[in-house]
């Protein structure tokens, strides 16, 4: 989107215009684009209509219905954070006692909806003026929040009244990939952190690959999954991070109920300073296997997740928790809210044939592979595999021991389905 097709957009017509467009569908976009030309709309303003319909689309996985009211750009929706998320970096400043927070890269402004939905005052900035001008369209119903064109890191945050920074640097490149380097942030990381100087409480969103070297010591470093999906990693600095530095996994899970109810359970593992390292032990597999979630293995705390599960790993350097009895179930499905977990049928040597055999012989014909510690490439072993059948099947490819096994599962919340054909526990 360019200027030209923003102040289209924002015309009368062009608002009633993405007003009145049906929901998003792929298949139709061209459909209804024929009929806006047929009908004498603008061609420009028909194409950016559709185009603000497709990210409206797209965008309520992370706003829900806010989206219906909100204009994209594709670089900004793909680094707006959730609103569920969002919401949790908002209550940080609240609980700090910030008044006005600086959002210094404001991109769409999700973050600042929220911190504006709170109460907070926010004084939002980016250096790309057309994405200040979304955001302000995106603002518009928060007196609270002002947006800015310019230099969030010129700012004279004494004289603006600042007491709460927020940062979240763009990670890609102007042709879309992705930036792993923190220098190469814009802006850098560094010059971000280094305002905790001027302001103590400053928090920046990263992305979650950050590397742990590097990281600065008074940081608390949380890394965030959204059902099962890693989405962030964050730095909190000051009365921001209240329990202090350290390295955090926040294991977010939504739900809905039957009135539609948007519903959110949270579990927190944490590694502070101080705290003894966890070294769990290493051992056979046993009758179930659990997954620790993505966030958990960002943040490097397998071992006290094993603690959490009560479990043992199968290699020293995977991420596999392996138990002889089950944990503990939240109602969220995860066990100790912070790991998949599932029942062991069958504990194989790994071996082409002696996997097809086995699978045939149960009349299994889709098989879901996971993977760690392998050079397996699952859709190869997929094809290779070659199965038919109406049974389905897990298939969990990884080291035990220092040698390759395949271990045929089930999700703990699901009856098993795979069994030797007389009948027996394939467990024994």
């Amino acid at each position: 989107m360019d200027a030209t097709a923003l102040t289209k957009l924002l015309s009368p017509e062009g608002w009633a215009l993405l007003g009145a467009l049906p929901p998003y569908e792929e298949r139709q976009a061209l459909v209804l684009a024929a009929g806006l030309r047929a009908k004498g709309v603008d061609p420009d303003l028909a194409a950016a209509a559709l185009t603000q319909s497709r990210l409206r689309a797209a965008a309520r996985a992370k706003f829900g219905d806010f989206a219906d009211g909100m204009l994209f750009t594709q670089a900004g929706l793909e680094q707006a954070t959730r609103l569920v998320v969002a919401g949790l970096h908002a209550q940080r400043y609240l609980d700090a006692g910030s008044t006005r927070v600086a959002d210094l890269t404001c991109g769409i402004g999700a973050d600042a909806l929220a911190f504006a939905g709170t109460g907070l005052r926010v004084l939002a900035t980016d250096v790309d003026e057309l994405t200040a001008a979304v955001a302000t369209v995106n603002l518009r119903h928060f007196p609270e929040a002002e947006v800015r064109h310019g230099d969030g890191l010129a700012l004279d945050l004494a004289a603006e009244g600042v007491d709460g920074i927020y940062a979240d640097p763009a990670r890609r490149t102007r042709s879309g990939s992705r930036v792993f380097d923190p220098r190469a942030y814009a802006p850098p990381l560094d010059d971000v952190w280094a305002l905790r100087d001027r302001v103590p409480a400053v928090g920046i969103k990263v992305g979650p690959g950050i590397s742990h070297d590097g990281l600065p010591a008074d940081a608390e470093t949380e890394w965030v999954s959204v059902d099962g999906d890693v989405v962030e990693a964050g730095l909190w600095f000051g009365p921001l991070a209240p329990a202090g530095p350290g390295r955090t996994a926040l294991v977010l899970t939504t739900s809905t109920s039957p009135d539609g109810t948007q519903r959110t359970t949270s579990h927190r593992l944490a590694h502070r300073p101080g705290d003894d390292d966890v070294v769990p032990d290493v051992g056979a597999v046993g009758r179930y296997l659990y997954e620790p979630d993505g966030a958990v293995i960002r943040a490097g705390l397998v071992g006290p997740a094993a603690a959490a599960l009560g479990g043992r790993l199968l290699d020293r350097t995977i991420a596999y928790v392996t138990t002889d009895s089950p944990a503990a179930v939240e109602d969220d499905g995860l066990a100790a809210g912070i790991a998949r977990g599932y029942r062991v049928l069958d504990d194989l040597p790994f071996g082409l044939k002696r996997l097809r055999a086995y699978l045939r012989e149960r009349g299994v014909g889709r098989v879901t592979i996971k993977k760690r510690g392998t050079a397996v490439t699952p859709e190869l072993l997929r094809k290779q595999l070659a199965l038919a059948g109406d049974a389905e099947a897990t298939l969990v490819l990884t080291r035990v021991a220092g040698r390759q096994r395949a271990l045929v599962v089930e999700p703990l919340d699901r009856a098993p389905s795979v069994a030797r054909p007389d009948g027996a526990d394939p467990r024994g």
